[in-house]
């Protein structure tokens, strides 16, 4: 579904009291067409910054100059394979420097961007790769036996394989492959005919000349996998111009706090997820900043030692890694020159910013967005005129507004849904016209679900939550997946997935059970969710009952459920 673009000339202070709350040099407005295509900006940035380091990771650094040849190289050997431009290629790891390289290679082809989970079950996977397409896919090793099993119901001809030692050098990366296989044993055999190594795909390509494929503002360069509001996975549609605008967008918000060619970003949080790819893996990058990256941010341990060998100036993160870290006695004896840090995936808490402000020295601010808006959409200021409690400011060129039941707008201070507006909403969702005429209107408002109000001076404030969304540690859980997955389990006869209260995830999922064989129980029904679901999907709480509380139609409901935990 086309929808208007957003029209930058417009003058809507009335309507957009934020305007007078901007710190310092941040503009009202963004040029969402400074750049026809991602990859024109990212040849700039390659040149500008080409002796500088890009990405670091477990010790090894990576130059932007390395970066750029790796990267067409690399572009050059898919399309050497028979990819052509529009096919679709998953990347399927954690943060390693193979990404960026995967990446930009990949948009380079033409190809599009499909990313991945690597903690996705063969049913995920299965499902994700058939909805999308895809052709071709760059795996980490540890995951290529959940591959193995849906290849068949695939159209996936291109299998390239990666470990996590394999661009850290000889002796490095031997060691770190036999600790990883032989020690830790997190490499499960497999059995993948005609794949090929990374490293020999880069290798390869420089036998191939690269086409000068031109990609246009409006192609669909990443499908962005997402729930959406109803839970049902979709892939989010985003363009050139998508992804340009929100670079753009947050380059401004940052650049008045940051020096161009300066900075040194940890990222902790996975670039497969759409907070990490668009602010550590595009805006930051295209600045000049060092990025370095974090394969585990479960292991806190290489989170300290990243501060400790690095001078650290911006950090991205969600909550429940902030808390672990203030609350770890080894974080609190470092010496900090943070001068941005952002939280987003899910809310800040107000206790965590005030300790991470006075461990640190350093602003807490918590950023919103989704995936169908590339994702930002809104900040608050990262000097002291944030608010802890708010997801603060519409970016530049974006609007927002609290609409009723009817989506007509409310006024100031009304509660009611948010809806976006701006050159970063996504073109919709890839096969499914109806989902997106759902979410985004006519005029070109992206419907968020979430509930909300705005202040007399533009701050925003979410009230309530996306009606079944369950938020675990930043990563959306849709009751309708959990449900559908433990209702094919031969001994339930009925489910309700809701989400409840946890000390650091935020939510964990817990599930009302009626059974349809009294045999069943809660270790067995846990192990099967195991087999089927992510584990951050994974119920963490089992209550078998008698029967679960329905409307006068037999609707389930989930709200009284959630009422109960109350």
């Amino acid at each position: 579904m086309e929808h208007k673009p957003f029209n930058t000339t417009i003058n809507m202070t009335d309507q957009r009291p934020w305007l007078q709350k901007y710190p310092s040099g941040i503009p009202a407005n963004i040029n969402p067409d400074e750049y026809s295509c991602l990859i024109d900006l990212f040849e700039d940035t390659f040149e500008k910054y080409r002796k500088q380091i890009a990405f670091t990771c477990m010790g090894k650094d990576m130059t932007f100059d390395q970066l750029d040849k790796q990267s067409k190289q690399f572009g050059a050997y898919l399309i050497s394979r028979g990819l052509e431009p529009g096919d679709k290629i998953a990347l399927m790891m954690p943060n390693l420097l193979q990404y960026p390289i995967a990446l930009f290679g990949a948009l380079r082809a033409g190809l599009v961007v499909v990313n991945t989970n690597p903690l996705y079950t063969p049913r995920e996977m299965r499902h994700q790769f058939t909805d999308a397409g895809v052709k071709a896919i760059v795996i980490a090793e540890n995951f290529a036996s959940n591959l193995e099993k849906v290849m068949k119901d695939t159209q996936i001809k291109t299998v390239i394989v990666t470990s996590i030692g394999e661009l850290l050098g000889t002796v490095k990366g031997t060691i770190t492959n036999f600790v990883v296989r032989s020690v830790k044993k997190m490499v499960p055999k497999f059995n993948i005919p005609n794949t090929v190594s990374f490293s020999e795909a880069v290798k390869q390509g420089k036998k191939f000349t690269l086409p000068d494929y031109k990609s246009n503002p409006d192609d669909v360069i990443l499908l962005q996998y997402t729930g959406g509001t109803t839970g049902v996975a979709k892939g989010a549609m985003l363009t050139n111009r998508n992804l340009v605008s929100n670079m753009v967008q947050i380059r401004a918000v940052m650049l008045p706090f940051l020096k161009d060619g300066e900075e040194v970003a940890l990222s902790p949080l996975p670039m497969y997820h759409i907070f990490a790819f668009s602010v550590n893996c595009l805006a930051l990058m295209s600045i000049g900043t060092r990025t370095v990256l974090i394969v585990n941010p479960r292991d806190l341990k290489t989170v300290i030692d990243a501060f400790k060998k690095h001078t650290i100036t911006v950090m991205t993160g969600v909550n429940t890694l902030f808390n672990a870290l203030v609350n770890h006695a080894d974080f609190g004896k470092l010496k900090f020159d943070l001068k941005v840090t952002a939280g987003g995936g899910m809310a800040v808490q107000k206790a965590v910013a005030e300790k991470w402000q006075k461990v640190t020295g350093c602003i807490l601010s918590e950023g919103y967005g989704m995936t169908e808006s590339s994702p930002v959409a809104s900040f608050n200021p990262l000097d002291d005129t944030g608010r802890i409690g708010t997801i603060g400011l519409p970016i530049p060129s974006t609007d927002m507004r609290i609409v009723d039941d009817n989506k007509h707008p409310l006024p100031v201070g009304e509660v009611g849904e948010i809806q976006i507006k701006g050159p970063q909403v996504m073109k919709g969702y890839y096969n499914k016209p109806e989902e997106t005429t759902n979410v985004i209107t006519p005029d070109g408002w992206l419907c968020t679900g979430d509930i909300g109000k705005m202040s007399a001076d533009g701050y925003f404030q979410i009230v309530d939550r996306k009606k079944d969304m369950i938020l675990v540690s930043g990563f959306n859980v849709y009751p309708n997946e959990i449900e559908d997955v433990i209702a094919m389990h031969p001994k339930v006869l009925e489910v309700a997935a809701i989400g409840v209260p946890h000390p650091s995830s935020g939510e964990v999922v817990k599930v009302c059970v009626v059974k349809k064989d009294k045999s069943l129980d809660e270790k067995e029904l846990i192990a099967y969710c195991r087999e089927n679901l992510t584990g951050y999907k994974v119920p963490k709480h089992v209550e078998f009952r008698k029967e679960l509380p329905k409307t006068n139609v037999g609707k389930i409901l989930r709200r009284a459920l959630r009422d109960e935990q109350k």
